[in-house]
This record gives structure tokens, C-alpha cells and sequence, in this order.
């Protein structure tokens, strides 16, 4: 009898048994909660940092901006300060009305870079009537030259002036599609309202990249720099490629035939208006017009033309 006990008393009990399973779940629970507090954690922290990347260069960019302008500044005071003086001969006095109109030329330019087209037509104008004055020096010849040049240049800008900035078109797009991609964030934080501890998704940081990459582009529109607008455009397209590749994997065929007829219909209507005039540009209702707009804003991203007059000048001729 006391062999036949032994092996029950060394085996344990189904309640001990229990006990042991339900105490191993319970490690396997906290240990499974463990790792997904330390995710949230993680993607948390590596979104701030993020964010505050963008945000230093932010920063940089507009001291750079600031020195840029300082320096703008400092040459233009220090040309008008070392412009030759007038002097007896006919030559030399010539030669120092060309200097200064060289130098207002310039004047003009930046009005323009400032969008400023008032100021620049009205300074334009100063220099026909300065050109027609008795005591211009410079010669007949090219005196009817600059003066043919000016007016070309005063009534292209007063063609532009009364259209629409390309710049503030820009803008205007690029805001449109940050606006849709606010809705689709906030869509996705909707969805995950039930769920407070829903982890950030690769799709959030994707957007939320996307948008500050928007934002640079702004700045660069801003500054009017055409080269840097068109490399964070087509950085914010690389960003978008892969948003649009799994949506397109989770859409079914039949919406997918839809949408493909629906966007060649309006790219074959307008595809030539939107690049002639930003303003028949639509807002983004769907990722695929994402990619569109942002196609068509790269496409015709504005680009600053010199002015005839300041090409004239610029002859070494002269």
C-alpha cells in the first residue's frame, strides 16, 4: 500500500496544477502589457524627437533667412556708397548714370521678389522720366534702347500685378492638401477613440511627415526659392508613395476602376489649365489627389523672370 501512495503524493493535485496555469497567464499577460507600454513609450519619444528636429530646423533656416537679408542690406548700402563720383567729362558722367541705373535696376528686383509690383512699376517709370531728361549723359542710342525696354517691362508687370501671385497659389495648394491630411489623421484618431492606449501608427508618422515636409516647402515658396520648393515637394511625394500603396492593397477592384476612370477624365480636362493657372486646382479628397496636386505643383513651380532692362545693362558692352 505505501508503494502504491508514493507516486500520488509526488504528483501535484489538479487545483495545484490550476493554480500554476492560471499564475503563468497572468506573467504572460503583464509581460505581453510590459512590451506594448514600452512601444507606445518608444514611438512617443521618437515622434518628440522628431518634432523637435524639424523644429531646430526651422529655426536655422529662418536665421539663415535673417543673415541673408542682412547681408542684402549692408551690399546694397555699400554700392550706393561707392558708386563712382560725377565727374566734368561727358564720359565719365555717362558711365556713373549707368552705375546708378544698375543699381535701381536692382532695387526693382527685389521689390519684385517681395511681390511689391506697385512700388516696382512707379520706380520703373522714374527711370523713363529720368532717361528723358536733359541731363542724361548716356548715349542716344541706347538711351532708346533702355527707354523701349522699360515700357515692355512696365506692362508685363502690369499684366502680373493684376493676376493672381504663382507664389500664393503655391501656397494656397499646399495648404489644401495639409488640410486633407489634418482630416485623415484626425480620422484615424476617431477610429482608436474606444481604445486609449492604441499605439501610434506608422501611417500617423508617415502624415505627420509628410505635413511638416509641406511646411518646408512653404518657406521655400515664401523666400521664392524655386529649387528648394521643388525638392520638398518631391520629397512630401516619395514620403506619400507608400500611404498610397496600401491603400491601394486594401481597396477592392471595383472602387479601384472608379477612381482610375474618375482621375484620367479630370487629368485629360484640366491636366493643361491646372499648369497654366493653379487657381482651377481642386482640393485633395482622396490620397490619389494627393499625388496629383503635388505632381501638378511641381510641375509648375513658379520661376523668376529677369527684367528686359536689366538684361540691357547687364550687355558687357555697354
Amino acid at each position: 500500500m505505501s508503494m502504491q501512495s508514493n507516486p500520488s503524493s509526488n504528483n501535484p493535485s489538479a487545483g495545484q496544477q490550476r493554480r500554476q496555469a492560471t499564475s503563468l497567464l497572468l506573467r504572460l499577460q503583464w509581460l505581453v502589457i510590459l512590451i506594448l507600454l514600452a512601444s507606445i513609450v518608444w514611438l512617443y519619444v521618437s515622434q518628440q524627437r522628431f518634432e523637435r528636429q524639424m523644429d531646430n530646423r526651422l529655426q536655422s533656416n529662418e536665421q539663415v533667412i535673417g543673415r541673408l537679408n542682412d547681408m542684402d542690406d549692408r551690399l546694397f548700402a555699400i554700392s550706393q556708397a561707392s558708386a563712382p563720383a560725377p565727374s566734368v567729362a561727358p564720359s565719365s558722367q555717362a558711365q556713373n548714370q549707368l552705375a546708378l541705373l544698375r543699381i535701381q535696376i536692382k532695387t526693382v528686383d527685389k521689390l519684385l521678389l517681395d511681390n511689391d509690383y506697385d512700388a516696382a512699376i512707379e520706380l520703373l517709370r522714374g527711370l523713363q522720366w529720368q532717361l528723358s531728361q536733359s541731363s542724361n549723359e548716356i548715349a542716344p542710342a541706347l538711351t532708346i534702347v533702355l527707354r523701349q525696354s522699360l515700357v515692355k517691362d512696365i506692362e508685363r508687370l502690369q499684366a502680373k500685378a493684376s493676376q493672381s501671385s504663382p507664389w500664393a497659389l503655391q501656397n494656397l495648394a499646399i495648404q489644401n492638401i495639409q488640410n486633407y491630411l489634418h482630416t485623415q489623421r484626425r480620422l484615424i484618431g476617431r477610429t482608436d477613440a474606444n481604445n486609449l492606449s492604441a499605439p501610434i501608427t506608422a501611417r500617423d508618422m508617415t502624415i505627420s511627415e509628410i505635413i511638416m515636409t509641406l511646411n518646408l516647402a512653404m518657406q521655400s515658396s515664401n523666400m521664392h526659392n524655386k529649387d528648394q520648393l521643388v525638392s520638398y515637394l518631391s520629397q512630401a511625394q516619395s514620403q506619400l508613395r507608400p500611404l498610397l500603396v496600401s491603400t491601394n492593397a486594401n481597396s477592392t477592384d471595383m472602387p479601384r476602376q472608379t477612381a482610375q476612370s474618375d482621375v484620367g477624365a479630370s487629368t485629360a480636362k484640366s491636366s493643361t489649365e491646372r499648369l497654366s493657372n493653379l487657381s482651377a486646382l481642386p482640393a485633395p479628397k482622396r490620397l490619389a489627389d494627393v499625388s496629383q496636386s503635388l505632381e501638378t505643383l511641381i510641375a509648375a513651380a513658379p520661376t523668376t523672370t529677369a527684367l528686359l532692362t536689366s538684361q540691357v545693362l547687364a550687355d558687357p558692352k555697354r
